[in-house]
């Protein structure tokens, strides 16, 4: 949440496994203060460790602070979780949400690949297998296309020329453009890249592209907080997840935890949510 108490301040959401039985919730919502990120005073702070992933969890946590700290949110950052986006804009007013970038093009990564494998099952009859050009090609099509060696531009290349993977090469020009949107010199070009792209795909895609067609859905539904980060850029759920891996860390130095409450205060201990008071022995 970014907010303006003399300096912009910023936290986010998160949902970290806290535990593998088959018994209670399994998850966690985070909240975080990015304050220090963003005024480069020292790093991310975890604030508050809420049981469930839930607009309920969340919310529930907004509405137990007080007026004053609600009326300095101005942004909260997220993932795609939409709970998260609803909590928000209805326990704090006038409110801006974005959408992180790493899960926008996380989604969209996820649509290329799931695109790979209907392709490969309908060209091959099979999961990808040592040999089969699209298997071969499945981590070099998730790279960037700047960062790609010539080797790998030759490999990718061949998968597209076949007709058969067109719906593939579509779907790759698409993913990358996100891509560039976000790496953009300028805020201003990002967005009106990711405007084009958002544009497009909601103007009409072909049956064929069932993939393109779903991502185009959600990144409709998600405009406003997906364009956003354009105009605060910088906004990002990173620390977020160094902080979700401090807390893997956590739990896995620990065996495990059973009990939740002995989980939170370990939490806030080690992510620098709890400043417990020395008191001097006399």
């Amino acid at each position: 949440m970014e907010t303006h108490p003399g300096q912009p301040e910023q936290g986010a959401t998160a949902r970290p496994n806290w535990r593998h039985t088959r018994y209670g919730d399994k998850y966690v919502t985070v909240v975080i203060d990015l304050t220090p990120t963003r005024t480069n005073t020292g790093p991310a702070r975890l604030l508050a460790v809420l049981e469930g992933r839930s607009k309920k969890a969340f919310k529930s946590w907004l509405d137990d602070q007080t007026q004053q700290f609600r009326d300095t949110v101005e942004v909260v950052a997220m993932d795609g979780f939409t709970g998260y986006k609803t909590a928000a804009t209805e326990a704090i007013e006038n409110v801006i949400t974005v959408m992180d970038p790493f899960h926008v093009v996380a989604l969209a990564g996820d649509k290329l690949t799931q695109c790979r494998q209907r392709l490969q099952q309908h060209t091959r009859g099979h999961r990808g297998r040592s040999g089969d050009p699209l298997f071969g090609i499945r981590r070099t099509a998730r790279t960037r296309a700047g960062l790609l060696t010539d080797k790998q531009w030759h490999r990718l290349l061949r998968v597209f020329d076949d007709p058969a993977h067109a719906a593939f090469e579509i779907t790759w020009s698409f993913y990358q453009d996100i891509i560039d949107a976000y790496q953009a010199e300028r805020p201003s070009a990002g967005k009106k890249l990711m405007t084009r792209v958002i544009d497009t795909l909601k103007a009409g895609v072909p049956a064929d592209l069932a993939e393109l067609r779903t991502l185009g859905r959600t990144l409709h539904r998600r405009r406003d907080d997906v364009l956003a980060y354009f105009d605060h850029p910088g906004t990002s759920n990173g620390p977020s997840e160094a902080i979700n891996g401090l807390l893997e860390h956590l739990r896995g130095t620990a065996r495990g935890f059973r009990n939740l409450s002995h989980y939170i205060a370990r939490c806030l201990l080690d992510a620098g949510g709890f400043r417990p008071q020395i008191h001097s022995l006399l």
